[in-house]
């Protein structure tokens, strides 16, 4: 089943270079309550730290599950699903609460106040860009082939091995020993006949 290992790779390439790309973006739009309603622009680095690191494990994963193992193809699969759901699901809080928090490192490195509450005092409206629906929708098709690396793995053709075991075969009854030759090359040289 080559076609389902590389709608599964595919799958979760796409989604983890997709999550680097948005972690780059602009996720919230700030507006302070500091006389000159200073506005500042929050990347989603810095709404939610772990997108850029766990979107570059996303695309370790499709990267590698393309050579492993059947074992490691379920191991990947549920490490696929986790990173989906930790995203995931805190992208949703931004997304449907917009909470403070998520411009605190932002609005810090402004205007040098911190603390949470005094961040909170400081804001006076924030505003979503499309990028954290985008996000969801992209850690939703992470779920979705971690999901279908679980279920159909065992039925993924495993090529790279097939092409070792057929080697190691061919070594074991004495068909390919290209030492052999190496050999016999060695006793010409000094005048032996190999076949005596």
């Amino acid at each position: 089943m080559r076609r389902g290992r590389s709608v599964a790779v595919l799958a979760m390439l796409l989604a983890g270079a997709l999550g680097v790309i948005s972690s780059t973006q602009t996720w919230m739009d700030v507006v302070l309550a500091d006389g000159a309603q200073q506005s500042l622009s929050v990347p989603g680095s810095d709404a939610l730290p772990v997108l850029t690191p766990l979107s570059l494990a996303a695309l370790a994963l499709g990267a590698a599950l393309s050579i492993v193992g059947p074992v490691l193809r379920y191991v990947f699969g549920v490490l696929g699903l986790a990173i989906a759901a930790i995203v995931g699901v805190s992208t949703a809080q931004i997304l449907f609460t917009a909470p403070v928090s998520a411009t605190a490192a932002t609005v810090t490195e402004a205007t040098g106040i911190s603390g949470l509450d005094a961040v909170a005092d400081l804001v006076a409206d924030i505003s979503l860009t499309p990028w954290p629906a985008l996000t969801l929708v992209v850690q939703m098709l992470l779920a979705v082939a971690a999901v279908f690396t679980l279920v159909t793995a065992r039925r993924w053709r495993s090529g790279a091995g097939r092409k070792y075991r057929t080697e190691t075969a061919g070594a074991a009854d004495g068909t390919s020993r290209p030492h052999d030759a190496i050999d016999s090359w060695d006793d010409l040289s000094r005048g032996d006949d190999p076949t005596a």
